[in-house]
This record gives C-alpha cells, sequence and structure tokens, in this order.
C-alpha cells in the first residue's frame, strides 16, 4: 500500500487524478484551518526548493507565499515590506556581514 498523505493540492490535481484513475479524497479546507494549510503548503515548497534550487520549486515557493499573503491575517503586508525597505533598505547589493552577535 502506498504512502498515506493529506495535504493542498494545486487546483488541477484533482481534474488530473480523476482523468488517470487514480483513487483520492477530496475536502475544501475550513475557515479555521486555512492559515496552517497555507503554512505548511509554503513551508513544504521551501523545502524541496532548497532540495532541488530550480526555476520549478522557486515558483512553487512564490505561489505558497502569495497565498500565504492573501490570507486575512496578513493583510497590510505590502505596507510592511515598504516600511522596511524604506528603512532598511533591500538585498540588491547583496552585502555579507562577519562578526558576532
Amino acid at each position: 500500500m502506498g504512502e498515506k498523505y493529506e495535504k493542498l493540492v494545486r487546483d488541477k490535481v484533482v481534474e488530473i487524478l480523476k482523468e488517470k484513475g487514480i483513487p483520492y479524497e477530496e475536502r475544501t479546507a475550513t475557515p479555521e484551518e486555512k492559515s496552517e494549510v497555507a503554512f505548511r503548503k509554503l513551508t513544504e515548497e521551501v523545502a524541496e526548493f532548497l532540495e532541488a534550487k530550480n526555476l520549478e520549486e522557486l515558483a512553487d515557493v512564490d505561489q505558497a507565499l502569495d497565498l500565504k499573503k492573501s490570507l486575512p491575517e496578513f493583510k497590510g503586508w505590502e505596507e510592511m515590506k515598504a516600511k522596511k525597505l524604506a528603512e532598511k533598505g533591500g538585498f540588491e547589493k547583496m552585502t555579507i556581514l562577519k562578526g558576532e552577535k
């Protein structure tokens, strides 16, 4: 028997599984679990990107991050990003510090 899983999947995965005749159970995340489900997906995609270091996995991280940013508790992230950029700058110069904390 195969490995068990319960995870957030892309919207078209259900169609793909149906076409291939692969059995599955499907449900929609409840409002109470949306934040945690999105966090788990982001964590999963970051781990895959760190392993593979390729464009496909980077795109997955970006989409998982977009999902997380769309949730109500992260409303205002754009303002926070702009504030941090104004106060501390970005990472364009790729400056690396060496020292002790």
